[in-house]
């Protein structure tokens, strides 16, 4: 009777120990089950438009195209606020600091103590800046563009170009990152003049006394169609406007005027703006694209420190459309042998 009762009682502990390892691996099944799976949200990158709208064709557009190609090479999600007038900067900027942007994009020289203000009172918010050299915030990346490379190999092709022995140029506002691609033209035709005997005139600017034409605003086409007129009118059969949309009123004014042509900015305006694709002598190519994506890579990878990101012809910051002859003049602006400015 004993030996039985010993028997059932091991039997017994058997089971149970069965059904507790059971329990055991259930309850650790269960546990797994459990964890919550993780999420990465996009990064969020959020541009700040100067005047003249995202669609501008031009200043606008091609900084928001670095955000779209950043779409489509990384997980990011882009949005924009269209500034309508100055006084929307700062309040837009500030729109997007409530979200929580992961990069704020401000385009343009005219945003800098916007921007400025902004990134001083918020150093954990990432900035970056179009045209602004001057800001030093461990936040803030200013893009900026040796932009007069660029203008100065458009005005050698513009001088070379010309029937009537004059070319024209005037801008927007009178701001640095205007008259860079003036400054640069003007030399470009100086630089023309001097190695092939000529005396191509430059109408619109004179960069020794940085004195020239402005319309006073990126977004009046009836200022610039006006003002590509008066050009004309004075012998200009080569204008580059350096304003945004407003040179859109030039190019139509040299439509229908014909028997001139007109130097784009910014990006490739047969591209762009191609109704006018056969009165494009050439552009200058101002790829700020490149150094929005770039930025944006690096706020992606976690390596933004802030800085300053210069586009040059070196590294294909900047650059003219067309098929030219002036690689010998890119080679020795690279090397130093040619210099765009005094």
């Amino acid at each position: 009777m004993s030996k039985k009762i010993t028997t059932l009682f091991v039997l017994l502990l058997i089971a149970s120990l069965a059904l507790t390892a059971c329990g055991s691996k259930d309850n650790n099944a269960a546990v797994v089950e459990d964890v919550p799976e993780v999420v990465v949200d996009p990064v969020k990158v959020c541009q700040v438009t100067d005047v003249g709208g995202i669609d501008d064709k031009a200043f606008n557009a091609t900084a928001w195209k670095g955000v779209e190609d950043a779409e489509a090479a990384f997980d990011v999600e882009g949005s924009f606020l269209e500034s309508q007038q100055q006084t929307d900067y700062a309040t837009n900027i500030n729109a997007f600091i409530e979200e929580e942007c992961d990069l704020i994009i401000t385009v343009g020289f005219l945003l800098g103590d916007a921007t400025a203000a902004a990134a001083e009172a918020n150093p954990d918010q990432k900035f970056a800046i179009i045209d602004v050299n001057y800001l030093a915030f461990d936040n803030l990346m200013g893009l900026d563009f040796a932009i007069d490379q660029a203008g100065f190999l458009a005005g050698y092709v513009a001088a070379a170009n010309t029937v009537t022995g004059v070319v024209g140029t005037f801008g927007g506002i009178n701001i640095p990152p205007v008259t860079a691609f003036m400054d640069g033209y003007a030399y470009g035709v100086a630089y023309f003049n001097e190695e092939n005997g000529t005396a191509v005139e430059v109408l619109g600017w004179n960069p020794e006394t940085q004195e020239g034409l402005f319309t006073g605003n990126f977004e009046s086409a009836d200022d610039g169609r006006a003002m590509g007129e008066t050009l004309m009118d004075e012998g200009a059969d080569v204008i580059m406007p350096v304003a945004g949309p407003v040179g859109l009123g030039t190019a139509a004014a040299i439509q229908e005027r014909g028997g001139a042509w007109i130097v784009g900015v910014d990006n490739d305006w047969t591209l762009s703006n191609p109704e006018y694709a056969d009165i494009v002598l050439t552009s200058v190519l101002k790829n700020m694209d490149a150094g929005v994506f770039d930025t944006t890579e690096e706020v992606v990878n976690g390596t933004f420190a802030g800085g300053l990101w210069v586009g040059t012809l070196a590294n294909g910051g900047v650059g003219i459309a067309g098929d030219f002859d002036v690689q010998f003049l890119i080679d020795g602006i690279i090397a130093g042998d040619i210099a765009t400015k005094p």
